[in-house]
């Protein structure tokens, strides 16, 4: 098993796809710090408001899980700004998922 790795993937649900992500596998020495923390559940929280994402969404602190996205470009696009904000960039994340004003 690799560590210091976040696990992250995409998968099909029929026309839909949902995106995973899993810190546990990056090893005990991996930690997601709150503010990065607050900003994921924000960005997935504004997803699930604007109804891009289901309402199930399951965001975090160590597991993270968005069902219901409606397209493999989007899944990918949210899976690599997932993946780069909890190894601590959260500039994928804000580009992805703007900050309301």
């Amino acid at each position: 098993m690799a560590h210091s790795a976040v696990f992250v993937a995409i998968e099909s649900d029929g026309p839909r796809w949902t995106v995973k992500a899993d810190t546990l596998t990056a090893g005990s020495g991996h930690s997601v710090d709150d503010t990065v923390n607050d900003a994921v559940r924000a960005a997935i929280d504004r997803l699930v408001h604007t109804r891009e994402v289901g309402a199930d969404a399951y965001p975090g602190p160590i597991y993270f899980m968005m069902h219901n996205v409606s397209s493999e470009e989007r899944a990918r696009e949210l899976a690599a700004a997932l993946h780069a904000a909890l190894h601590g960039d959260l500039e994928p994340l804000n580009h992805a998922v703007p900050p309301t004003s």
